[in-house]
């Protein structure tokens, strides 16, 4: 746990484990779902392994997660006090998209994006058998460019290297377009109309292609009638 605030107040008790670096994200990932070590990475790309070991091991001390092992397979799972923490990473997201607004260059990450892309498909909207989505980003870095979501009946993962499958669908985006259409901030059509989202396809496929991601939990919160930053 990180360093006393010596407050009795509880907010101050809390963010003595929660505001550490890194460690509300952590708790983010698992109110997901995700609940193996190296997904967690995965969902947060930039953390290292040794401190996303060092955060879990602090969160199953302080009782919020338990470290459950069988066999060779090792899940971390939220335990009552750690799903208590629900509200409370939704209510920061929402609070987040609708007051802080810019997004810099070094925060658009398609890692992170297709993973979360990943984790809200609408199985009933896709067609049935394996659909490879491959997503190409021409402005971001070379290698970090192509990207292929591989839709199975009972799950998806995300590719950068060409998995070999026929793909269905291509769409050719800016990083930060795709991004601000994840978030909400941008709708598809609108996205599609402007020419800075791109899809390649069949005809059928083309049409169908946003009605399989439901969007990021996030996308639906309303945002201020004044922008933030501007005088009433």
């Amino acid at each position: 746990m990180g360093a006393s605030y010596h407050q009795f107040c509880p907010v101050a008790k809390a963010m003595e484990l929660l505001d550490e670096r890194w460690t509300l994200l952590v708790v983010r990932e698992l109110v997901s779902g995700t609940e193996h070590f190296n997904d967690l990475r995965r969902g947060l790309p930039r953390m290292s392994p040794a401190l996303l070991s060092r955060r879990l091991q602090q969160l199953v001390r302080a009782g919020v997660v338990e470290r459950r092992v069988a066999g060779n397979e090792v899940r971390y799972v939220l335990t009552p006090a750690g799903r208590e923490l629900r509200p409370v990473v939704e209510a920061l997201g929402a609070w987040g998209i609708r007051w802080i607004g810019e997004l810099g260059d070094e925060d658009l990450d398609p890692k992170l994006l297709l993973w979360d892309m990943h984790r809200h498909i609408d199985r009933d909207a896709v067609p049935p058998g394996r659909t490879v989505v491959s997503f190409r980003f021409p402005d971001a870095p070379s290698e970090l460019r192509s990207w292929w979501l591989v839709i199975d009946p009972d799950e998806a993962d995300v590719c950068d290297l060409d998995p070999g499958y026929p793909v269905a669908v291509t769409v050719t985006a800016g990083l930060r377009s795709m991004v601000r259409v994840w978030r909400g901030d941008l709708t598809w059509p609108d996205a599609l109309r402007a020419g800075s989202v791109e899809v390649q396809g069949p005809e059928t496929l083309r049409r169908a292609v946003p009605g399989w991601f439901t969007l990021s939990g996030f996308a639906t919160v309303p945002r201020p009638a004044v922008p933030v930053g501007t005088a009433t």
